[in-house]
């Protein structure tokens, strides 16, 4: 070297258990000032450390975007809760005659949360328990299943993250953090407070000596089963959207994207979407 560089500045910033190491390095195009180098003089030495301390403060503001950047990009399950939802109300509303009258399909759905005590309504008028002894000794459920199979599962997408849903105890687990509406589809499906996605798991077709359709286990006859129950669950949810004066809107759906995004596994299918809310 002649004594004389280009002015460099290179910042390396690591997270690793939450502390950031930072390399800085800058080399001046003055002369360097080290033992050795003759050329060097003391009027160089002042002016680097002022350089310095005016870059500081650019470094310091991409360290702490850096920080924030990788807090919003880690979005674990775990840092989602249960949500236990309220008692249900076994009365209000319309009646189930006026409910009939005012279903239809709103498409255009406000993006305003639902209150809890009717989002929990609406997820036990969807598939909740409304009898301790059902057929098959399960609890019996508001919509149909062949033999009580309840294969339907309800995963349904929040702002903060994607919740399944569970009759018993009637509360939301986690199941992946992160805003997923849009792969319930376009429009107000991406906005919307609730989308709920039907998801049917095969491995709920019992195939025992107790079972009296001995065709159960034939895939043809399961994706019978599963559409009849999602049309079931889904009518359930119109209904109770007309009776509350809320929208709803059955819809298709992002299979693909969704089963990666939920984690699903290779016995879960994903079927369809209906997006639920104030309209519009």
């Amino acid at each position: 070297m002649d004594g004389s560089l280009t002015r460099q500045i290179h910042f390396a910033a690591v997270l690793a258990g939450g502390v950031w190491a930072c390399s800085l390095r800058m080399i001046c195009s003055c002369k360097l000032d080290c033992p050795g180098n003759e050329e060097s003089t003391d009027s160089n030495t002042p002016m680097n450390r002022r350089t310095f301390v005016k870059t500081l403060p650019a470094l310091t503001v991409l360290a702490s975007a850096g920080i924030t950047l990788a807090q919003d990009s880690a979005a674990p399950a775990n840092a989602l809760q249960p949500i236990t939802l309220l008692k249900p109300e076994s009365d209000g509303g319309k009646s189930v005659l006026a409910a009939l009258r005012e279903r239809r399909t709103h498409r255009n759905i406000r993006p305003d949360k639902l209150p809890p005590q009717m989002f929990s309504n609406l997820l036990w008028a969807a598939f909740g328990v409304n009898r301790e002894r059902g057929s098959f000794g399960k609890p019996g459920r508001t919509a149909a299943s062949a033999s009580n199979s309840q294969e339907i599962d309800l995963y349904v997408a929040l702002a903060e993250g994607v919740f399944r849903y569970e009759a018993v105890p009637h509360r939301l687990t986690p199941v992946t953090a992160g805003d997923f509406r849009a792969r319930a589809g376009r429009g107000a499906a991406a906005t919307a407070p609730v989308n709920i996605f039907f998801v049917a798991d095969l491995t709920r077709y019992d195939q025992g000596p107790g079972q009296p359709d001995r065709r159960i286990g034939d895939p043809e006859v399961q994706k019978g089963y599963y559409y009849v129950a999602t049309g079931l669950i889904a009518s359930n949810i119109y209904l109770f959207a007309a009776s509350q004066g809320l929208a709803a809107w059955f819809h298709n759906c992002n299979r693909d994207g969704t089963a990666k995004d939920f984690k699903l596994r290779p016995e879960q299918r994903v079927l369809y979407a209906q997006t639920v809310g104030y309209p519009a």
